[in-house]
């Protein structure tokens, strides 16, 4: 039930522009209108565009929007700029990105959703600043500005009152992580419950799976079926002999030909994938380390601790003090 305690909604106001991706507003806004359901009057949420009116996004449904123009008097507490294939173009227009310095000027959050980061970044307000967007767009966009510091890995960033957050499903990643700001994480984690959200994700949490990013390396798809059975075998005893068996190779020559389309050997590759099962475990339950260890096919702790130092140079114990859902 919502609390009783009627406050003064925080405003949220949203900046879209034509050819937005739909997502990108939706899923964020879905997320802070569902809040209210939590604590009543939380937040009031409007959707802007320059001149106003219906704005058409990269699906056949248009977004009914406010004047950009008569929000200037608005009392912002969070500004999020939209994504989408319009956002080159927005990046490029001088009396959108005027309006939106302004208007951040008066909020005490600024956001982008995934390629909503070129028009935040055009505007000039990201300078210095660590910066995440779609990981398909973060070279262009390093190259577009290159006094900000974008990073393609994180799901989201945030970098004093400015946010930023990867493709399309991580702005659910980033309004979630807002209100937990805002509100605590118990509503976060409540409102991920009723949107059927896996779970809180932090924002230092890969855009990627190491399965996605091993058959996003082989284009060709020789080694998905190879990828999907290393994932649902991990706490087995898994060799090379193996793997080549189940690949109907040779060792030497899976070994060679695994190297060549994946970048890196397949004994990497079969512990990039545990580390990434034991990070799930470590962030979304509290099974003991020892357990989680066997479960992903390290073995023992002490296997586990070096392999996750050597990824992300932290310890299992820090890694779950830092990123566990329930912390």
């Amino acid at each position: 039930m919502p609390s009783k305690n009627a406050k003064t909604p925080k405003t949220v106001l949203f900046v879209v522009f034509p050819q937005v991706k739909l997502l990108d507003i939706a899923g964020p806004l879905q997320v802070f209108s569902d809040a209210n359901d939590e604590i009543e009057n939380c937040y009031e949420v409007v959707v802007a565009s320059s001149g106003g009116g219906d704005t058409p996004t990269d699906t056949v449904l248009p977004v009914a929007t406010r004047a950009l123009e008569d929000c200037r008097a608005l009392v912002i507490d969070t500004l999020i700029i939209s994504g989408g294939e319009g956002a080159y173009a927005a990046s490029q227009n001088p009396d959108l990105l005027d309006c939106i310095r302004y208007l951040a000027a008066r909020s005490r959050r600024v956001g982008s959703v995934c390629t909503g980061a070129y028009v935040l970044s055009a505007t000039g307000l990201l300078e210095g600043r660590r910066v995440v967007t779609h990981w398909n767009d973060c070279a262009q966009l390093q190259s577009d500005f290159p006094h900000i510091c974008v990073e393609m890995d994180p799901i989201y960033i945030n970098d004093g009152c400015f946010w930023s957050s990867a493709g399309v499903t991580a702005g659910i990643d980033m309004a979630l992580a807002m209100v937990a700001e805002d509100c605590g994480k118990h509503v976060s984690l409540a409102l991920a419950r009723s949107l059927v959200a896996y779970m809180v994700r932090p924002g230092g949490q890969s855009q990627f799976s190491a399965v996605l990013t091993n058959q996003s390396k082989d284009t060709m798809g020789q080694f998905d079926e190879l990828h999907t059975w290393i994932e649902n075998n991990l706490a087995s005893r898994i060799s090379v002999e193996k793997l080549a068996t189940i690949a109907k190779m040779s060792a030497r020559n899976f070994s060679r030909v695994y190297k060549r389309k994946t970048g890196q050997s397949p004994a990497k590759a079969v512990e990039t994938m545990r580390v990434d099962a034991a990070r799930r475990l470590l962030e979304g339950s509290g099974l003991p380390v020892k357990t989680i260890a066997l479960k992903t096919g390290f073995g023992d702790e002490e296997r586990m601790r070096r392999a996750l130092h050597r990824s992300l140079h932290v310890s299992p114990n820090e890694y779950r003090e830092r990123f566990n859902s329930s912390n």
